[in-house]
């Protein structure tokens, strides 16, 4: 059942600085994002979890399958009040050729604001 992403999915560590924003306040920054380019899709910055810096992720029920990265888990993203289903996704054990994005999040663009910004 799982496909070879070969083709479709490019991997890229880079170390350009990666910040997340929910409503103008940071959630997220790190320099150790990994880049994921698959066809179809826009580019997504998995970043390690330590990059986290303002609320907490709770585990959600949702999963969903990927052929091409395996499964993915879902969490709830939550700040002071405010509660956001199923905001935030990682592939825990993805497929042999995924290896790179193993544990890394992802913040679902529908709530967040992620910047990339180019070192120098």
């Amino acid at each position: 059942m799982i496909h070879n992403p070969k083709g479709r999915i490019k991997l890229q560590d880079h170390s350009n600085r990666v910040s997340v924003r929910l409503d103008g306040v940071l959630i997220a920054d790190t320099d150790q994002a990994v880049e994921l380019t698959e066809k179809g899709y826009p580019d997504r910055q998995y970043l390690p979890r330590d990059a986290l810096v303002a609320g907490t992720l709770q585990p959600s029920e949702t999963v969903t399958v990927c052929p091409f990265k395996g499964q993915a888990s879902y969490y709830h993203f939550v700040l002071a009040d405010r509660v956001l289903q199923d905001a935030v996704w990682a592939y825990e054990e993805p497929v042999e050729s995924m290896a790179p994005i193993a544990g890394r999040i992802v913040f679902d663009p529908a709530y967040f604001t992620q910047t990339v910004e180019a070192t120098r």
